[in-house]
C-alpha cells in the first residue's frame, strides 16, 4: 500500500490527487476497524468500508507503479526502492506485535511454525495460505504479487495497449470462483518454496547477474500464487483491479483503451454470484457490487479533478498512509484491551474513545513516517545512486 515519493515539486503537485486518494483509502480502512469495535451505528452495512479503501489503494498502485517503472527503466532501482519503502515499517510493526504477544495474543490463524516466518519474509502470506500477524497485512500479499508481475511484463518490453492483462486476470477470477472452493495446494511448503525463489530471484536482480531470467521466474511464481492463493478467485480479482488501474493510465496517456476496465468491473463484480467460496457478508452481490462501484467512482472523481488544488489534510494523510495503514491496528488493539467492549457503551463514551484513538494514532503515524520510513527511503535512494544497474 505504498508508492514512491521524493519527486520534484511539479511532479508532487501533479500527483497530489493520488496522495489524496491514498488518504481516503487509509481513512476508510481505519474507519472500518474503529466503527466495528466502538461505533457500530456509524459503520455502513450496504458496502464494506475497509475493502472500499483497499480497492482505492489498489487502483492507485496499478495506475502509478508500472508508469514509474517505465519512466525510470531500472529494475534494480525499482526493487531497492520497494524494499526500503515497504520493509522497514513492516518489520517494525511485526516486532511491536510480537513484543505485545504476552498481553495481546497473536491471531490463531497464524501458523505456529517456521512457515509463518517464511511467509512474512516475502509478504506473501495470503498467497501461500498463511496469515499475517495483523489482519490488515493480507493486502501486502497482492501488492507484492502485482510488483512481481508488473516487473516481468516490463522486462518483456511490451506494453499492454489493449488492456488484455486485466481482463485475463478477471477471467481467471471468474473461472477460479466457479471451479475452486479453496486453494489447490495446501500445507507449509508453498511458503518455504516461494521464500526461497523470492530471495534467490531478488538477489540475482540486485546483484545484476541473471536478472532477466530471475524476473521471469519471479513473475511465473507470482502467477502461480495468484491462482492458488487462500481464496483463488479473490486474489485474481485483486490483481485484475490493480491492472485495471494500469489500463486507466494507458488510456489517459492515449496508449490504450478504456473498455477493458468496464469488462474487469463486470467480471469481478459478478464473480461472487457463482463463486464456490463467497460466504462473507460483504461479497454478497449487492454489497460487493456497491463497494466496487464506490471505489471506481472515487477514483474517477479524483482523476477528473486532478488539476485542482487538493486539501492539504488529504495529501498529508496520503503521505503517511502506509504508516496509517500498518500502525492503526496495533494501537486500536491496545486501546481495546484497556477499555474493553464499546459497542453497547453510551454514545459519549464511544465518541470519546474514538477521539482519543485518533489523538494517539495521527502523531504516532507522523513519528513512524518521520523516524522509520523516511530515513530508510533516503538510504535506499543512496544505494540506488551508487550503482545503477538495469536488469534487462
Amino acid at each position: 500500500m505504498a508508492t514512491a515519493s521524493h519527486q520534484p515539486s511539479q511532479m508532487v503537485h501533479r500527483l497530489a490527487w493520488l496522495d489524496a486518494l491514498r488518504g481516503v483509502g487509509a481513512l476508510a480502512v481505519v474507519g472500518e476497524h474503529l466503527t466495528t469495535w466502538a461505533m457500530p451505528w456509524l459503520r455502513p452495512t450496504s458496502f464494506n468500508l475497509g475493502v472500499y479503501g483497499v480497492l482505492v489503494f489498489f487502483l492507485v498502485s496499478g495506475y502509478i507503479i508500472p508508469t514509474s517503472l517505465e519512466r525510470h527503466g531500472d529494475v534494480r532501482a525499482f526493487w531497492i526502492g520497494r524494499l526500503f519503502r515497504l520493509y522497514p515499517l513492516y518489520l517494525a510493526v511485526i516486532a511491536v506485535v510480537l513484543a505485545l504477544a504476552w498481553w495481546i495474543p497473536i491471531r490463531p490463524e497464524v501458523p505456529r511454525d517456521g512457515s509463518a516466518v517464511a511467509a512474512h519474509a516475502t509478504m506473501l502470506m495470503d498467497a501461500v495460505g498463511s496469515a499475517g500477524v495483523l489482519n490488515t497485512m493480507w493486502t501486502l500479499s497482492y501488492e507484492m504479487l502485482f510488483y512481481l508481475l508488473a516487473v516481468a511484463l516490463f522486462v518483456t518490453g511490451r506494453r499492454d495497449r489493449w488492456g488484455v492483462v486485466p481482463v485475463l486476470f478477471a477471467l481467471l477470477a471468474a473461472g477460479a470462483g466457479l471451479l475452486l472452493a479453496g486453494p489447490p495446494v495446501a500445507g507449509a511448503w508453498p511458503a518455504w518454496v516461494s521464500c526461497a525463489v523470492f530471495v534467490a530471484g531478488l538477489a540475482c536482480v540486485l546483484a545484476g547477474r541473471g536478472g532477466t531470467a530471475a524476473v521471469y521466474v519471479l513473475g511465473a511464481m507470482a502467477l502461480a500464487l495468484t491462482a492458488s492463493s487462500r481464496v483463488p478467485w479473490f486474489g485474481a480479482a485483486m490483481i485484475a483491479v490493480m491492472f485495471a488501474g494500469t489500463a486507466i493510465r494507458r488510456w489517459e496517456g492515449g496508449e490504450g483503451r478504456l473498455w477493458p476496465v468496464g469488462v474487469v468491473a463486470v467480471l469481478v463484480g459478478s464473480t461472487p454470484i457463482w463463486a464456490l467460496n463467497a460466504g462473507w457478508w460483504w461479497v454478497r452481490p449487492d454489497r460487493w457490487g456497491l463497494t466496487i462501484v464506490l471505489a471506481g467512482l472515487t477514483f474517477a472523481v479524483a482523476m477528473a479533478a486532478r488539476g485542482r488544488r487538493v486539501p492539504s489534510a488529504l495529501t498529508w494523510l496520503g503521505t503517511v498512509s502506509y504508516s496509517l495503514y500498518l500502525v492503526h491496528l496495533p494501537i486500536l488493539l491496545v486501546i481495546m484491551e484497556l477499555v474493553g467492549e464499546m459497542r453497547w457503551s453510551p454514545l459519549p463514551a464511544q465518541l470519546g474513545v474514538g477521539v482519543a484513538f485518533l489523538a494517539v494514532l495521527l502523531p504516532a503515524c507522523w513519528l513512524s513516517h518521520r523516524l522509520v520510513e523516511q530515513p530508510l527511503q533516503r538510504l535506499g535512494r543512496r544505494l540506488t545512486a551508487r550503482r545503477p544497474v538495469v536488469a534487462t
